[in-house]
């Protein structure tokens, strides 16, 4: 059973992680039904224009997310139940954002040298003196699902250091006293996987994940928290209502609550 024409495989994501996503698109979509048999590894071995063992990697990979099944002497089979892995809906509001993390807990990864600034595009705002930085895996019934790199405002991150180190950090400044955002964005690209990432979410090296990088800004248009949340590509979803009313993206929001705890001395 082969396909028309090849998806196009470009860029820098290796061939195998490249064919198995075509596929995996195949089967999502529904071209390619379940407890269908799929089509032989020399048909897509001609379609893909891809090695042998390219094209063996692509479907030992979906064998292993549970989308196919290989039945000795018969071929490869579309599995009968095929689970939505895409389960995480990335949020486009700060209230819904804030609720989809509030429960989250991290765990903290220590690095050597941490940087010392965020990364800021001339449109994100101006560069506080001075960062704190923290690393850390976000866990999902005992699974990693995210790597979070985050810089926040020296003084913000000292004051509220203790609530910082319990609950992830967007959380915590839905709850800060006094505190006044102007502005808040988020942006997603598509990347791969570095060996360090790889490592901590369990994918491949190279494998394609979503970068998600969220900015906030105080009234002055100094950035108090920078962001970036890494996930793997399979697990996310990005859900609009284009007909939902829209707010203003100059409101201003306000934020309050608890009151500083003194940073523990282990922390110091």
């Amino acid at each position: 059973m082969q396909k028309g024409q090849a998806e196009s495989l470009s860029g820098h994501i290796p061939a195998y992680i490249q064919v198995a996503s075509a596929l995996r698109r195949r089967i999502e979509t529904g071209e390619w039904l379940p407890g269908e048999k799929i089509s032989t590894l020399e048909e897509l071995e001609e379609e893909f224009q891809r090695a042998r063992v390219t094209v063996r990697q692509a479907v030992g990979l979906l064998e292993k997310e549970g989308l196919l099944k290989r039945q000795q002497g018969r071929g490869t089979f579309v599995a009968e139940q095929v689970n939505d892995r895409r389960w995480l809906t990335l949020e486009t509001s700060w209230s819904a954002i804030i609720r989809s993390i509030k429960r989250n807990v991290p765990r903290f990864i220590e690095v050597a040298n941490p940087p010392s600034h965020p990364r800021l595009a001339p449109d994100e705002g101006k560069l506080a003196e001075e960062y704190g930085f923290l690393r850390s895996l976000q866990l999902r019934d005992g699974l990693p699902y995210a790597v979070v790199n985050v810089h926040i405002e020296k003084g913000i991150f000292d004051k509220y250091y203790d609530e910082f180190m319990e609950h992830t950090a967007l959380a915590v400044f839905d709850t800060l006293r006094g505190t006044v955002v102007k502005r808040a964005h988020q942006t997603m690209t598509i990347g791969t996987a570095d060996p360090e990432v790889a490592n901590l979410l369990g994918v491949s090296l190279s494998a394609p994940i979503a970068e998600c990088r969220c900015v906030v800004t105080s009234k002055d248009d100094v950035v108090i928290y920078v962001g970036e949340i890494t996930y793997p590509s399979d697990c996310i979803r990005l859900h609009m209502d284009l007909l939902e009313d829209e707010t203003s993206a100059s409101s201003e929001v306000e934020l309050s609550s608890p009151k500083p705890r003194r940073r523990s001395k282990k922390a110091a």
